[in-house]
């Protein structure tokens, strides 16, 4: 057994007792079910579950096992976020639809007593003093029942209201959780290319300067080879952290966009904003020491190279993202632990 086989060994032991030990405090059955929601709580694989237990155990201090069966087939049973989507918007149409229907009676429903209004005025140019008692009482049972009709109608109408708003915060919610990287919480690809190109169809019109900063762990196979996998997504969880610290625009994109990729987009800063935040995100994962967790022992530094690009008045979205790309790949030429802009790199090639 190699050593980074039984360094993994040896975590694996310390997330499984440090599981055991949730188990019986938060007072779950020690269930597969169970042990894996626990498992995977402490080795945090999957941030939006450690989130959702966090809001669980804060009101009753304990997950019942319906919470762990919850959890096991929201968050580990593999189910596609896609087809949790398609689900929703069923509802959500289904709901309306209903909407549509009581929609459609209630305006048969005015229709008949339009048309029971005409009958009667049409009756009262030529009527009796007999004949206009029944008229009146039959005006007043006609609306009648057009008010309990409404009635009804407006019970539905908010019924079916709430329903709708569960439904949106439950689509809102799974959407959120399709565009976040499970394990570093940061928007995954897909959310950066959308706000991407929402940036590039508000900035043609506000005229607003945009940049764009990527990010790419130096030698981070190193780690994984020579420490396993997990030291590897501990790696990849210190830098996430780090831009969380570090970057406070309030309308950047923080995103994890590939393996060991990260990009930040930043609407409204200049490539001079963009430098300082990079080299800020650069000097702080450097100043961090990664330590194992279950011996507290030094694993050394993480160093970090960065390229910046400001978009040009000619840009498309994959010329920006070239741009800052080359620039990424011109640190990395340079010796690493260091951010380069587009300013400072003139040709734009691309090496591996």
């Amino acid at each position: 057994m190699n050593g980074a086989s039984h360094e993994d060994r040896e975590r694996s032991f310390v997330i499984a007792q440090r599981a055991n030990e949730l188990m019986r405090d938060y007072g779950s059955s020690a269930s597969p079910r169970a042990y894996a929601i626990w498992y995977t709580y402490v080795s945090w694989r999957l941030p939006p579950m450690n989130e959702a237990i966090k809001r669980l155990t804060s009101k009753s201090a304990t997950l019942s096992d319906g919470d762990i069966d919850k959890l096991y087939e929201a968050y580990i049973d593999g189910r596609n976020v896609e087809g949790e989507l398609d689900r929703h918007n069923a509802g959500l149409i289904s709901e309306v639809q209903n909407i549509m229907e009581m929609i459609d009676l209630s305006l048969g429903s005015t229709a008949q007593y339009g048309a029971s209004l005409q009958a009667i005025s049409k009756d009262l140019h030529n009527t009796t003093p007999n004949r206009l008692k029944d008229i009146v009482a039959t005006l007043i049972a006609n609306t009648r029942d057009v008010a309990a009709s409404n009635k009804t109608l407006e019970a539905h109408m908010r019924e079916s209201r709430r329903e709708i708003e569960g439904l949106r915060e439950t689509l809102a919610a799974a959407r959120l959780e399709s565009l976040t990287d499970r394990l570093t919480g940061l928007s995954n690809r897909k959310h950066f290319e959308e706000a991407l190109n929402k940036e590039f169809e508000e900035g043609d019109k506000s005229l607003r300067p945009t940049s764009l900063i990527l990010i790419d762990i130096d030698f981070f196979k190193r780690f994984n080879d020579q420490f396993g996998h997990l030291t590897g997504d501990q790696v990849l969880r210190l830098v996430a952290m780090v831009m969380r610290e570090t970057v406070l625009s309030r309308g950047a994109t923080l995103s994890r966009f590939g393996g060991e990729e990260f990009a930040i987009l930043l609407p409204g800063s200049s490539r001079e904003a963009a430098r300082t935040v990079a080299e800020a995100v650069r000097t702080t994962i450097i100043g961090r020491e990664l330590v194992k967790r279950s011996t507290g022992e030094s694993l050394g530094k993480v160093t970090i190279s960065l390229g910046v690009a400001q978009r040009r008045s000619n840009d498309s979205v994959v010329s920006f993202m070239e741009r800052a790309d080359a620039c990424l790949y011109a640190a990395k030429r340079s010796g690493r632990n260091k951010t380069m802009d587009d300013t400072e790199v003139e040709e734009f090639s691309h090496v591996a």
